[in-house]
């Protein structure tokens, strides 16, 4: 799919929310403008997976130019080629008119594009002056001039509208100032273009403002900034202009008061699959409370949010990557510790501090990265699987290999998980079975609660609808199941009642009936409240 040529946006059918940054006049004289950096069907491919095909991306000068897509749509892998990190295979990339091929991301801000990260790239040990100039001081006689280095530190952090003691350490100033810091370190070498990777993401809302106040300086001077966030307000307050992936490939670009929130979501989503048959039964009346989270919150992670999940129900938690699904799938297994609230299990409140503690009461988490969270890669099939149930029992109590064996042997068969083979190196499996043997491992604890973060990602139609199967099979045996996917149409298959969230808030909770559509999730993720 290609979007509107350039410069063009496409008709609004509805009025977006406020804040856009170019009005229609804006956009002719932006239009007029000659980029600063174009990037034309870009290809990258890594064994067994085509990141990119055929993306095309062009900054102008002097704005803010939003990069959209869920996890895995290839925004990384789009900023890692232009910075040289990751060689293009196709494709060809301008710089101010001038083909371009960088090998390092020294090579890329040499020519004028810096990018800082979000997590900043500095030494909190050294002075914010020996930060910003760390491998360029200005010497005299062959030595570092102190008092010059300073005052350039100042003079530059000045254009910024930031009044700093540049000789203090790094460390002394919050992590909204530490990155501005970065911004002034990539703008001194002559930035042309500014890339900034979710900048935001652990910023309260004056740091952010204060940020904003920057980038919009920065635009004054003509600086093109890329600008990847997951929060659609703060895309909407600052940005120009966007450019949508979606798994590897160009939805389209447009600018940004042209297009709506609802259907920037679903740009991002995608709507090409069919409506699927949902996997239950006739509805359901769920009385026996079995997780009850009551005010339950984390600062900086997710705001104050109640939510009960029954015996026997499954609960999907909807929202845009970074809007706090994890979040609340970690507070409730005591992966993360709560700031407030409190949960009970079975109307009795309890303290789930460590995930041992949530394990006691029958919870289990599958995370959605199964390879560093789940996964240990050199160990076998068998030894995957009945890691947790030996953790419950402590080291110095090993499950009898006799037991182990019946147990691995009978999820093996339960799940299909191939090779069957228990002695197999899990490493060796397909993606499908490894999310398998994860499941397997939990599923032998008997859990009360199963908590599952993108069980689905990632792995082939055929493996996906297996477990999908096996949702619905485990909740019409009694399992209350928490289920996690940027998949809308996967949530409504599967989930009797949907909370939506939206910069880390749970702003909804709808029964799954006959109302609730495709569409009236994205209307409600969009507009932060139920549609």
């Amino acid at each position: 799919m290609t979007g509107p040529a350039p410069g063009a946006g496409p008709v609004p059918r509805e009025r977006p929310c406020p804040g856009g940054a170019v009005d229609r006049e804006g956009a002719v004289e932006m239009a007029a403008l000659a980029p600063i950096l174009r990037m034309s069907g870009i290809g990258k491919q890594f064994p067994g997976v085509k990141a990119l095909d055929g993306v095309d991306l062009r900054l102008l000068p002097g704005e803010v130019h939003a990069l959209m897509g869920e996890n895995g749509a290839g925004k990384s892998t789009l900023i890692k080629v232009l910075t040289g990190v990751h060689p293009v295979d196709a494709g060809e990339i301008e710089l101010a008119g001038q083909a371009v091929a960088f090998g390092s991301p020294l090579e890329a801000q040499a020519a004028g594009i810096s990018t800082v990260y979000q997590e900043v790239n500095l030494c909190a040990n050294l002075s914010v002056a020996e930060n910003i100039f760390i491998g360029r001081e200005p010497r005299r006689w062959g030595r570092i001039d102190w008092r010059r280095m300073r005052v350039r530190a100042a003079d530059l952090l000045d254009r910024l509208e930031l009044d700093l003691d540049v000789s203090a350490p790094l460390s002394t100033y919050s992590l909204a100032i530490q990155q501005m810091v970065a911004i002034a370190r990539a703008i001194d070498i002559e930035a042309r273009v500014l890339i900034l990777d979710e900048p935001t993401s652990s910023l309260d809302a004056g740091e952010v403002e204060q940020l904003f106040r920057v980038m919009r300086a920065l635009k004054e001077q003509g600086i093109a900034i890329l600008f990847v966030s997951h929060f659609l307000d703060q895309i909407y307050e600052i940005s120009d202009r966007m450019t949508i992936l979606r798994n590897g490939r160009l939805v389209g670009e447009h600018l940004t008061s042209e297009l709506s929130q609802v259907e920037l979501v679903a740009k991002m989503i995608g709507q090409e699959l069919a409506d699927l048959e949902k996997l239950h039964g006739e509805a359901k009346v769920f009385d026996r409370p079995l997780v009850e989270a009551r005010g339950l919150g984390r600062t900086g992670a997710i705001e104050p949010f109640t939510l009960t999940v029954h015996e026997g129900e499954v609960v999907g938690l909807a929202g845009l990557l970074g809007s706090g699904r994890t979040e609340i799938a970690r507070l409730l297994f005591g992966a993360d510790h709560a700031s407030t609230g409190e949960i009970a299990v079975g109307g009795v409140p309890v303290s789930l501090r460590t995930p041992r503690a949530a394990m006691t009461h029958r919870i289990a988490f599958c995370s959605e990265n199964r390879k560093s969270d789940g996964l240990i890669p050199d160990l076998t099939v068998r030894e995957n699987i009945i890691l947790a149930l030996q953790a419950t029992r402590g080291w110095t109590r090993p499950v009898p290999r006799e037991q182990q064996d019946e147990l691995v042997g009978r999820y093996i068969k339960a799940l299909k998980i191939n090779p069957a083979n228990p002695e197999h190196l899990v490493r060796d499996l397909s993606g499908g079975n490894q999310q398998k043997v994860v499941l397997a491992r939990w599923l032998i604890l008997e859990p009360r609660l199963l908590i599952l973060d993108e069980p689905t990602r990632g792995i082939d139609v055929g493996a996906k609808a297996e477990i999908q199967r096996l949702v619905a099979r485990l909740s019409d045996g009694g399992m209350a199941v928490l289920f996690i996917s940027a998949e809308l149409e996967e949530v409504l298959r599967l989930s009797h009642r949907v909370g939506v969230l939206r910069d880390r808030r749970l702003v909804a909770q709808l029964p799954n009936d006959a109302t609730l559509t495709n569409d009236v999730l994205l209307e409600t993720i969009a507009s932060g409240g139920p549609a």
